[in-house]
């Protein structure tokens, strides 16, 4: 999950709060924790292991900085790991997200059953026929502050919360795991969603200068160029136009009769095409140009024009989610734009809060953190020894350092690109291959933009050939959506097979 592009809307302000989560009282981590499973789905079967526990994070010269949680699956045979095998290192974002989404949500053995857009209550959980553990083994990790993972005692917490310290504090944690298991063989793969995906753009590249190859890289519900979510930034608003105008076929709204891909791809053209030239004016398009983009704008995202006149071509996503089914009562969701809830009472406008409240959470955050927990204490016997922090963002994210020099560019800055970043890690090793995932109703980490992204980056066609897009109907959380899960399945299976050749 994540908690961008509306995260402007939260104070910036840094606080004491990291010197909470310095000193730490929370009690030593437990002993980790082994079982061994059959996962068992569509006739057939897999023997693995499952370990609950921790994975050092220590600086160069030894002195420990944090105790990162992860869960790993490892396929077995006669109770023996093939050390061959790849190995893929997963995790959502945030920043201040733990993993158990994209675990329990979606690619993990054991997976918490979806209503599609509807609230999920008490969680069912099965084996899932769609793990892909039946192409890699599996290490989900939580990154500190989150999950059960913890600064170390007197750890300053200022080398961590950011993008250089999480990517950093991540490969010495992807090491202590390779090291302890015996693994340095085995090819590997980074899954990130989210942040998690900023968070992939620095690992690929910091992993490669400590000389640690990776083989495949797998992108869902990107973000790379952080200027998107600064307030008044054009980059924002065209980015969140395609969404809309699928959310509004969606709904009714418009784009009736119209193929849900061809549609989305023609809101994607009068992006390019009309909206951005139109945006780049400013006050210098004219008054009855500014009324016809309106309304060629309404037509895609079903708000009046007049309304988008009002706010001179430039429409948040507050208002869009506020106002699209406003006859009805009802706020549609932020991560996953087909979900919906009941309004809000009058009184309740504080932009903080509705940036936070999301239908698409409320439908599966507490069932994912109940089936974690069971899955632990009744199949792996790992005895939890606090509350599972599932999301701390408002203690690590309001005081990110988000203080990057992009490679190659000169000093860092508080918005950064890191599509530079991955364009250098490609460059660096172009046998490395890239998957993009995305979905048309993800209003948090929009396609558009990650499409936008990398083509400004002018990689040649060598590297694009190791490249794949793969754009679904679903939201931020794919995983969610069944039939994009088979889709995603299937996609990233292939992905496998290719990157290994």
């Amino acid at each position: 999950m994540s908690d961008v592009k509306e995260s402007t809307a939260i104070s910036h302000e840094k606080t004491d709060e990291f010197r909470t989560v310095a000193a730490d009282p929370r009690p030593a981590v437990p002993e980790a924790k082994s079982a061994n499973l059959t996962w068992s789905a569509n006739g057939k079967t897999m023997d693995y292991t499952v370990t609950a526990g921790h994975l050092d994070v220590r600086e160069d010269a030894g002195a420990l900085l944090a105790q990162m949680f992860s869960l790993s699956y490892v396929v077995t045979t006669n109770g023996q790991p093939d050390v061959s095998r790849p190995v893929t290192f997963a995790f959502n974002g945030g920043p201040g997200s733990a993993s158990v989404p994209v675990n329990f949500g979606g690619i993990g053995p054991v997976r918490v059953e979806t209503k599609g857009v509807q609230h999920v209550g008490k969680p069912e959980v099965k084996d899932n026929p769609y793990t892909l553990l039946q192409q890699s083994d599996l290490v989900f990790l939580d990154a500190p502050g989150t999950g059960w993972s913890t600064l170390a005692e007197g750890a300053d917490p200022k080398k961590i919360f950011g993008i250089d310290g999480d990517a950093s504090a991540f490969a010495r944690a992807i090491q202590d795991w390779l090291e302890k298991n015996n693994r340095w063989g085995s090819p590997i793969y980074l899954f990130g969603e989210s942040y998690g995906t900023i968070r992939n753009s620095q690992l690929m590249r910091l992993l490669g200068e400590q000389g640690i190859y990776v083989t495949g890289v797998i992108m869902l519900s990107a973000i790379f160029n952080w200027v998107q979510t600064l307030p008044g930034e054009d980059l924002y608003y065209l980015g969140m136009m395609p969404t809309y105008a699928a959310t509004a076929q969606f709904f009714g709204k418009a784009g009736k009769d119209m193929d849900e891909d061809a549609w989305f791809d023609a809101a994607i053209s009068f992006t390019e095409d009309v909206l951005a030239p139109a945006l780049l004016k400013g006050d210098r398009l004219s008054v009855e140009e500014e009324q016809q983009v309106a309304e060629q704008l309404s037509n895609y995202i079903g708000l009046p024009a007049q309304l988008i006149v009002a706010k001179h071509l430039r429409v948040d996503l507050e208002t869009f989610r506020t106002k699209l089914l406003e006859t009805k009562a009802q706020v549609i969701g932020r991560l996953d734009t087909r979900f919906t809830s009941d309004s809000y009472h009058p009184a309740q406008t504080s932009s903080e809060f509705l940036a936070i409240e999301d239908a698409a959470l409320d439908a599966l955050d507490a069932p994912w953190n109940m089936a974690l927990r069971t899955f632990l204490r009744e199949k792996v016997g790992y005895t939890a020894p606090t509350r599972y922090l599932g999301s701390n963002y408002l203690t690590i994210g309001v005081n990110w350092d988000w203080n990057h020099a992009c490679a190659g560019t000169e000093g860092k800055v508080g918005a950064p690109n890191v599509s530079f970043d991955i364009a250098t890690a490609l460059r660096r090793s172009p046998t490395t291959k890239l998957a993009i995932l995305g979905g048309r109703f993800d209003a948090a980490t929009t396609y558009w933009n990650v499409l936008h992204d990398m083509s400004t980056q002018f990689l040649s066609d060598d590297i694009k050939q190791n490249i794949e897009w793969h754009r679904y109907g679903c939201g931020h959380m794919a995983y969610v959506d069944v039939p994009t899960l088979i889709a995603m399945y299937d996609d990233l299976k292939n992905f496998y097979k290719k990157s290994v050749q």
